[in-house]
């Protein structure tokens, strides 16, 4: 199948895409990566009056160190980030989960933007971006607005972005000491059954400090998990303790991967799995895939 007829636009600066979505009030798509957007075309799922393709617009590709912070344009690939030294040394977790999505092809073409836009409630890179504290910065007729990415969803593959609204870049604070990460997939590089990350830093004496505990594929969108980690030393009680807590915020689908009912039971099996691999962590920032 082939997509209905649609008017195709290719700006060259963020103002004149704005003013591109603004023409069509609400009937109009971004067109990034279209890794996403193009299937739904072909098989007619959107319909929308026109294209708006953003990749002319200099300057969404960049990657910046901003003091602590880093910026990430909105047209930053897949496989930027994925062979990136910059995001290597001070983004440690984005360059490791995104050898999770797709295949190759994926991630030359996707990107950073379109992935949050999309809002896969299984997506790597929404899960990451939550338990990182990263904003999302957004361009539209009013002016730029930031929004915290724990703020951004109002649904499954729904966002609060306004119909003339265009991210431009994604914003992240400086990356914790350690990381830990897991996902359960039916296949290789299959959309996650379920995914798990905690991040966290660690004194001389063993206590933890800012852990953060985040899961995908269990709620309509990646969900931050409660957790009375502050100061502790993430005892095997801790872990227990919390994996029975990250139960209270989820509300997993049954869908052709997996039902609601295992889904559910495997929450506390992956918290267990990625806090006490967090606990092991040895050295400065740290990875443990």
């Amino acid at each position: 199948m082939k997509p209905a007829p649609f008017a195709y636009h290719r700006p060259t600066s963020v103002a004149e895409a704005v003013a591109r979505l603004g023409e069509y009030g609400g009937g109009a798509r971004v067109l990034a990566g279209g890794q996403s957007l193009v299937p739904m075309l072909n098989m007619r799922l959107w319909r929308p009056d026109a294209l708006v393709d953003i990749n002319d617009i200099d300057d969404l590709d960049d990657i910046l160190p901003a003091g602590d912070r880093t910026v990430l344009g909105a047209l930053v690939r897949y496989s930027t980030v994925e062979r990136s030294p910059l995001v290597a040394e001070r983004l440690p977790l984005l360059a490791r989960i995104v050898r999770h999505i797709g295949d190759r092809q994926v991630r030359n073409r996707g990107t950073v933007g379109g992935a949050l836009v999309q809002g896969d409630p299984t997506g790597e890179l929404p899960l990451a971006c939550l338990v990182l504290g990263a904003v999302v910065v957004a361009a539209g007729p009013a002016g730029t607005r930031r929004i915290p990415l724990a703020e951004f969803y109002e649904g499954p593959y729904a966002t609060v972005l306004d119909p003339g609204e265009l991210v431009v870049a994604v914003e992240f604070p400086a990356h914790p000491q350690h990381f830990a990460f897991r996902e359960f997939c039916r296949k290789h590089n299959d959309f996650a059954v379920i995914s798990a990350v905690a991040t966290g830093n660690r004194d001389e004496d063993g206590t933890w400090h800012g852990v953060r505990l985040a899961l995908g594929g269990v709620a309509d969108s990646p969900v931050l998990a409660p957790s009375a980690l502050e100061g502790s030393r993430l005892t095997d009680d801790d872990v227990t303790v919390a994996a029975e807590a990250a139960l209270t915020v989820v509300d997993p689908p049954t869908d052709v991967r997996a039902s609601a009912e295992y889904r559910r039971h495997l929450v506390p099996v992956y918290v267990r799995r990625v806090l006490t691999e967090l606990r092991e962590a040895q050295g400065g920032i740290h990875e443990v895939a």
